[in-house]
């Protein structure tokens, strides 16, 4: 048996500003929509245009408060091909939440608090 990595999921509170924050913040695309049959709920695959993984955002209909994210100790991870430009541009963006200079890596924060760790490309 082999497995292999097709996607992660995060539950969003807002689809629309959670979309423009990883296109915007990553140049991430969307790749389909899903939406249910009851309307109870939205999928939007997201991919970066490299690799066949994929963010599954999921937006469920009535819900008003944000996620109960315990301590965070999860994340996503991207690296990036220009570490430097992509720093200046999360600092003017102003989204990101942790950095690690000795590790040489920073995190960014979405909308509703998800981190997302920049890693250069070595």
């Amino acid at each position: 048996m082999k497995f292999s990595f097709d996607h992660n999921n995060i539950n969003v509170l807002d689809l629309e500003k959670s979309v423009k924050f990883y296109k915007d913040a990553l140049g991430f695309i969307e790749i389909r929509q899903f939406h249910a049959p009851d309307d109870s709920f939205t999928l939007v695959f997201l991919g970066d245009e490299s690799t066949n993984h994929k963010l599954e955002l999921t937006w469920i209909k009535g819900r008003t408060e944000g996620y109960n994210l315990g301590e965070n100790e999860f994340h996503l991870a991207v690296v990036t091909d220009d570490f430097d430009a992509a720093y200046a541009y999360h600092k003017e963006m102003k989204c990101i939440c942790y950095e690690n200079k000795p590790m040489g890596i920073y995190f960014i924060m979405d909308p509703d608090g998800y981190w997302t760790e920049i890693i250069p490309r070595k």
